[in-house]
C-alpha cells in the first residue's frame, strides 16, 4: 500500500499528529513495518482525522 505522506510533514498543537497526512507519530514510525491490513487501518484512521 502506498504511504499517505504528502509531504507536509508539520505536527499539530499537541505534537501528536501530523496535519499533511493525519497519521499520528507512533503511525508513521510503524508503517514501514506494518503488515497491508495494518496499513489500511492506519490509512483510514488517519483519513477519519483529516476530516475532522
Amino acid at each position: 500500500m502506498e504511504s499517505p505522506c504528502k509531504q507536509i510533514c508539520v505536527l499539530d498543537a499537541a505534537g501528536r499528529v501530523c496535519l499533511g497526512c493525519g497519521r499520528t507519530l507512533a503511525e508513521i514510525a510503524a508503517w514501514g513495518t506494518a503488515t497491508e491490513a495494518e496499513q489500511a487501518r492506519i490509512a483510514q484512521a488517519a483519513a477519519a482525522r483529516l476530516a475532522r
